[in-house]
């Protein structure tokens, strides 16, 4: 037996959603159904008794999951069952774990595991806007310690209009689509994709969300309070020694503040940095540092490190580089570095790079999408690569990680709305970003090594997209803030936010956000929004100077194509019968050749390596397609004989009878008779077409003249 408890929340337009507990997965330590219409989804965490050994962070893991009989399908693939997350499972656990991750006690080191599983599935109700309610609501009906709860909806505005949690079908009208994760006070967490909004529209699309989320943890908070949870675990994960605290402080603080100070590049003030605290720990026994490294580790890390380069900033105005707060670092760019790519650029900010590659392929490059509720394909991807050596780290490259897909999803929606698709562009586009070198901001380095790249390649980008990452460092207690243009990677993991920005000189592309401070109110928010905003068109006019437009042709190695338009009568006639028409014209011109039908058409592709080739493949087309004119004359083959006379093809898969009384003036019994054989070539008359079936009506007799005119002309 089950005892349910169960919440709702209203929304204005008539929706309801339900969190209901007490019925599935009750040996987890907090488990929900988070429900509107037919889209369930199950949503555990469990976390472990004890610290996880020898750890200093929140080992917390997220995974999301959409099983594919919520929605009545098989998956793909050879053993028809869910495998590895896919990159958009990936992106939604990423979305959840950044809101959640921040608010777990800094001291609470114990394995969490929050699971969310899509197990029902309506069509039209986008699933990954409930997934972080439905994380928090299994957390507030727990016992594990959180600082919670928080909620994430998306937001977009539709003809005009704010819309919370639209549906599938809604949002292909939108011109900008955020998902905003926050607690009843904060916003912690921003992403989305817009099409080139204002600052201010922006942050009214975040006071929409954040209104709303409201409703949904005051929700949860009561339902804590039904279930007795509000009281949370007891822990005990680490252990201090203010005595030991207070000497590290003492001993290092000034020594770090000067190399802070100093100007020095990253990893001469890592290695500066890391010296000191040898030095500190060298006063100690090797039986005493046993105990002690731990905590002297974190002691310079959170109270000497990071205070020094706060203060540093707040008090003096310099950053751990010498750069006032609003100063780009400088930046150099190259296009056109990789001989044989059909694309390329290089991207250089300060200590950040990238190098990035455009490759244009056919419509059978296009990465396919077969997810739960999403099907189709791709026309423009965008990769990133993120390796070791970038960072000066020893250790093997294995696999895409995580972080690598949510960096190139933030660059990907970033350029998505300026690179022209269909009709406007008949390739397939990838872009490639290979990070060489990072200190601050690659993803942003991706987003101008994009647009240089695409330029090069020739892309009719429809306007070039530059990107820059804010930060902040604040206090509290003075209530001193200040806003950091360009961060370098210690500025991003000492400081208080990272705000990823990304546009075009007339609006914003994409954002990312997150926030690791309570009570950031929105006038900041605007403050460096703005200040991005300047920064970006510094970035973007650096851009220009390299490349100002795409260039007016593709490069000689670039594969060209031609596209035309046929009756989707004729499709099936150009592929032919198992596809071997189309098989055949591609191996005799060396091309290759896409069809797609839509609106009642056929749009027909030919890629080929030179002009000669798609000129072949063209004619090829052009023949097949073309409709025969009742009484033009046709040199044809003889395909087939048959008792009342031959089959004749006057053009690539289409033949008409040549009746036995229409071969000669002459009257034949059989065909053997008129000595045609199949394979002959012969002249003649369209006679009729039969609107109704197509069939063919030819003469040869016709282009014969009679004998009795002939004798007559002779005389």
């Amino acid at each position: 037996m089950y005892n349910v408890t169960e919440k709702v929340i209203e929304f204005g337009d008539g929706r309801r959603v339900t969190i209901e507990t007490g019925k599935l997965a009750k040996q987890a330590d907090g488990a929900v159904v988070v429900k509107q219409g037919n889209t369930m989804l199950l949503a555990t965490v469990v976390a472990a008794k004890e610290a996880k050994e020898d750890c200093d962070f929140m080992p917390l893991q997220v995974e999301y999951k959409e099983k594919f009989a919520a929605n009545g399908r098989f998956p793909g693939g050879f053993m028809k069952r869910e495998g590895k997350a896919s990159d958009y499972e990936i992106l939604v656990a990423r979305l959840i774990d950044r809101a959640l991750r921040p608010l777990f006690p800094a001291d609470f080191h114990a394995d969490v595991f929050v699971t969310v599983n899509l197990i029902s599935a309506d069509p039209d109700i986008m699933p990954d806007a409930l997934a972080g309610l439905a994380a928090s609501a299994a957390l507030a009906v727990s016992d594990i310690p959180f600082g919670g709860p928080i909620s994430e909806v998306r937001v977009a505005r539709v003809k005009g209009e704010w819309v919370v949690n639209p549906t599938f079908s809604q949002l292909p009208d939108a011109d900008l689509d955020i998902m905003v994760g926050a607690t009843y006070d904060n916003i912690l967490m921003v992403e989305g994709e817009m099409k080139e909004v204002s600052e201010e529209e922006m942050l009214k699309a975040i006071q929409v969300a954040h209104a709303e989320i409201k409703k949904h943890c005051q929700v949860q908070m009561e339902l804590s309070r039904e279930l007795g949870k509000d009281v949370k675990r007891t822990y005990c994960h680490e252990t201090n020694d203010e005595a030991l605290r207070e000497k590290v402080i003492a001993e290092t603080y000034d020594k770090v503040y000067e190399v802070a100070r100093s100007m020095s590049s990253k990893h001469e003030r890592s290695d500066k940095f890391d010296a000191i605290e040898e030095e500190f720990m060298a006063q100690f026994t090797e039986e005493e540092l046993v105990e002690k490294k731990p905590l002297i580790k974190r002691y310079f890390h959170d109270n000497v490190l990071k205070k020094a380069m706060r203060r540093m900033i707040l008090d003096e105005g310099i950053r751990l580089d010498g750069r006032k707060t609003t100063e780009i670092r400088p930046i150099w760019c190259e296009v056109g570095y990789l001989p044989a790519a059909h694309g390329s650029a290089i991207f250089t900010r300060g200590e950040t790079q990238s190098l990035t590659t455009v490759t244009l392929g056919t419509k059978m490059d296009e990465k396919m999408i077969d997810e739960v509720l999403m099907q189709g394909s791709e026309q423009f991807v965008l990769h990133y690569n993120f390796p070791p050596f970038s960072t000066g780290e020893a250790r093997p490259a294995r696999g895409v990680s995580r972080r690598e897909i949510g960096h190139g999803n933030l660059a990907f929606r970033a350029l998505k709305p300026m690179v022209p698709l269909g009709e406007d562009n008949p390739y397939a586009v990838r872009v490639v970003s290979d990070i060489l070198e990072s200190n601050g901001s690659s993803s942003m380095a991706t987003v101008c090594a994009g647009t240089l790249a695409l330029m090069d390649a020739g892309v009719k980008l429809k306007k070039p997209v530059s990107g820059i990452a804010m930060g902040l460092i604040s206090d509290t207690e003075t209530g001193k803030y200040a806003i950091l243009s360009d961060i370098l990677g210690d500025e991003d993991h000492l400081g208080d936010m990272d705000f990823k920005v990304a546009g075009t000189k007339d609006g914003i592309t994409a954002t990312q956000m997150d926030i690791k401070v309570d009570g950031l109110s929105y006038e900041v928010l605007a403050k460096a929004l703005e200040q991005a905003r300047v920064g970006r068109m510094h970035i973007l006019g650096k851009i220009l100077e390299t490349i100002s437009e795409p260039r007016a042709e593709y490069k000689p190695h670039v594969p060209r194509v031609e596209k035309i338009t046929i009756p989707s009568e004729f499709i099936g006639a150009v592929i032919g019968p198992g596809g071997k028409v189309i098989q055949e014209m591609q191996k005799e011109t060396g091309t290759t050749i896409t069809i797609t039908e839509t609106d009642g058409k056929g749009i027909v592709d030919i890629f080929g390596v030179n002009k000669e080739s798609i000129e072949a493949a063209l004619a090829r087309i052009k023949t097949i397609v073309a409709i025969p004119e009742v009484g033009e004359i046709y040199k044809g083959k003889v395909k087939s004989i048959m008792p009342f006379g031959a089959f004749v093809e006057i053009m690539p898969g289409k033949d008409g009878l040549l009746h036995i009384s229409e071969i000669d003036h002459r009257r034949f019994e059989t065909m053997e008779e008129t000595g045609l054989k199949e394979g002959d070539t012969i002249e003649v008359k369209l006679l009729d077409l039969d609107p109704k079936n197509g069939k063919l009506k030819l003469s040869r007799k016709a282009l014969i003249p009679r004998p009795g005119k002939q004798e007559k002309a002779g005389k």
